[in-house]
């Protein structure tokens, strides 16, 4: 009986080498999407809304386990009809920057599917951390067609990249000036054409249409040479930066500088690496993967808890966190029925690598 204990045990831990490390850092009854921290320990949240509630967009995680608004309760009580100047309208995610600053993505859509609301809804805001104040507001309009739907954003220098979810492109941004330009649009490697699959189901909205969600998580390379992009259920891409940053190249020189990285699963969220490695959460299979720069894939972790795994972050101590929000479980995916198992939780497990920085 011992030995038979002892192999089941093993087997246990050949294929999920790294079970039982997942640490609980917070939890939530509302649904939550992404999660970043600061170098002296501060944690935000966002909440991203996809059925157009009121409430908090972006919290800060205090050390007894509350939430509270960010930076302030007024940037997050927008309701429909009010200004969306000086509000979060519908925030979908959330890093802090190699510059320090808490950058926020702003989508200006009420609700998962609609359209974004005119003047300044859609945009980019930056928190300095030090005054909890507002350092820059990017307005994302001029970049912007009627279904866009900015969904993330990666920082190397004075240069910004974001992703286009609903009207298929990558953008890449000036900080400076705010100004900036589409590119690969509609190209294979922006559009979603596979259907996504959480916890074995295909996802479909309440007409019974098949989720698409366009291009989606990107990743930056070490040495800012690379970025990495996919729509939410992969694959995996690559470009060189310096194609992307020349407004100079043609669309089709471009393109052909475009290649397939990896065949990656149906996504919540990434990661990468000082050594380049792309962690990427499997929401299906629930579990976490790594890709190493040369394309081979390795398990970090398998795990019932892993409920839609969604943006990934890596702190300074060498920990991944992981926050957990059931998002193929609201209301809008489940014929109008919410399936979310409150709470919801935000894990952190210790791997043992650095952040990149660019």
């Amino acid at each position: 009986m011992k030995i038979r204990i002892l192999a089941v045990s093993l087997f246990l831990s050949l294929i999920n080498p790294v079970n039982g490390q997942l640490q609980k850092v917070a939890v939530s009854n509302t649904v939550w999407n992404g999660v970043t921290t600061s170098k002296d320990g501060r944690i935000f949240v966002n909440f991203p809304r996809i059925e157009g509630d009121n409430g908090m967009r972006i919290g800060e995680v205090l050390k007894n386990g509350k939430v509270i608004p960010y930076p302030n309760e007024n940037w997050n009580n927008w309701k429909a009809g009010a200004d969306v100047n000086d509000k979060f309208v519908r925030t979908n995610s959330l890093r802090i920057g190699p510059d320090g600053l808490l950058w926020v993505v702003d989508t200006g859509t009420p609700a998962m599917g609609q359209n974004p609301l005119t003047g300044n809804a859609s945009k980019l805001v930056s928190i300095n951390l030090k005054t909890n104040t507002i350092a820059q507001i990017i307005p994302l309009a001029q970049v912007s067609k009627a279904s866009t739907f900015i969904d993330d954003l990666r920082i190397s220098g004075n240069t910004i990249y974001l992703t286009d979810a609903g009207e298929p492109a990558l953008i890449i941004l000036d900080k400076i000036t705010g100004k900036g330009r589409r590119v690969l649009e509609n190209h294979p490697s922006t559009v979603d054409n596979i259907p996504i699959k959480a916890e074995g189901e295909i996802m479909k909205d309440n007409d019974g249409n098949e989720v698409r969600i366009h291009a989606d998580q990107l990743e930056i390379s070490p040495d800012g040479k690379w970025l990495y992009f996919q729509p939410a259920s992969g694959p995996l891409w690559k470009v060189e930066t310096q194609y992307l940053n020349n407004p100079k190249i043609s669309e089709k020189e471009l393109e052909s500088k475009v290649s397939l990285f990896y065949n990656t699963p149906s996504t919540g969220g990434t990661a990468i690496d000082a050594d380049g490695n792309i962690y990427v959460s499997d929401v299906n299979l629930k579990q976490i993967i790594k890709i190493s720069p040369d394309g081979k894939e390795s398990l970090v972790i398998k795990d019932e808890r892993l409920l839609w795994a969604d943006a990934l972050w890596i702190d300074d101590t060498g920990f991944l966190w992981i926050p957990t929000g059931q998002l193929n479980r609201l209301s809008a995916f489940q014929n109008g029925v919410n399936k979310v198992q409150f709470p919801v939780t935000i894990y952190k497990l210790k791997i043992g690598a650095k952040p990149t920085r660019n």
